[in-house]
């Protein structure tokens, strides 16, 4: 695992839609009922039925999606006593979900600041400079598509899975993809954790084809990660899709000149 920290790849725009999804997620983040309780990891009992009920309406849930199968009861956010103890009211919805327009609203759901910090870690080092490649509204329709297709790549291959999908990663991943087809010589700075937090500077196609590479083995059970709930699967998918829609604008995109005596991807300042 690495940490992205600079890339030293210039842009020519300010880039307002990777700043406006930025500031979406966190703002969506903070307003997403019972998320106090879970981020300080606490089990109010209260927060979690209210939390569940939140993302039942507005989470992707892949046999929901594949198969259409929307529950006929659902948590309501209360807290009730049954012979089992307590636990989360069911009843009907009183909403309608539309499984389809739930795959754009669980883009910009989190469930713990660490989820959430990381993905806006790489949209914000990443995203610039697709946003610049792409111009805005194509960078937005761009980034909308790779999380529809992550999403869908993932429902259809548990596709009788009813735990909720949330996150912003598959788009994201596309993101990636289409930063190693456009930039791949591009310098990133990183932080490599086994080795002290050790700042390396390595071209974008060995920082990203590691990051894949790993997000591949870890999909396809080869190896066991920590984070046994992630859906490493929409990554793949969501990194693939960034890559072929990128792939038509590669002949001209050239890599950025380099600044002179940068340190850390920033301009160094000389002392004589």
């Amino acid at each position: 695992m690495v940490i992205p920290i600079h890339d030293v790849n210039p842009t020519r725009r300010t880039p307002y839609v990777t700043y406006a999804l930025i500031a979406a997620n966190f703002i969506v983040f903070l307003l997403t009922p019972g998320i106090a309780g879970s981020v300080a990891g606490q089990s109010d009992l209260s927060q979690l039925c209210h939390l569940q009920a939140f993302l039942d309406q507005y989470a992707t849930v892949p046999r929901e999606l594949i198969h259409d199968q929307l529950p006929h009861l659902v948590p309501t956010g209360e807290v009730g006593v049954g012979p089992h103890g307590a636990g989360c009211v069911l009843a009907p919805p009183d909403y309608h979900k539309s499984p389809p327009l739930s795959v754009f609203t669980a883009m910009f759901l989190h469930g713990s600041w660490l989820h959430l910090l990381g993905n806006m870690l790489f949209l914000l080092i990443f995203g610039n400079n697709i946003e610049d490649r792409l111009g805005r509204i194509r960078y937005a329709l761009f980034y909308v598509a790779c999380g529809y297709a992550a999403t869908y790549g993932f429902a259809y291959l548990n596709a009788t899975s009813g735990e909720p999908l949330i996150g912003a990663s598959g788009a994201i991943a596309g993101v990636l993809g289409a930063y190693l087809v456009l930039y791949p010589r591009v310098r990133v700075w990183i932080l490599v954790p086994f080795l002290l937090f050790l700042p390396l500077r390595l071209p974008a196609w060995i920082v990203l084809g590691f990051w894949f590479v790993l997000q591949a083995v870890y999909s396809s059970g080869g190896a066991v990660s920590a984070a046994g709930t992630v859906a490493y699967a929409a990554h793949v998918v969501g990194f693939v899709m960034g890559m072929l829609l990128a792939w038509p604008l590669k002949p001209g995109t050239s890599p950025p000149p380099e600044p002179g005596g940068t340190l850390f991807g920033r301009q160094a300042r000389r002392s004589w």
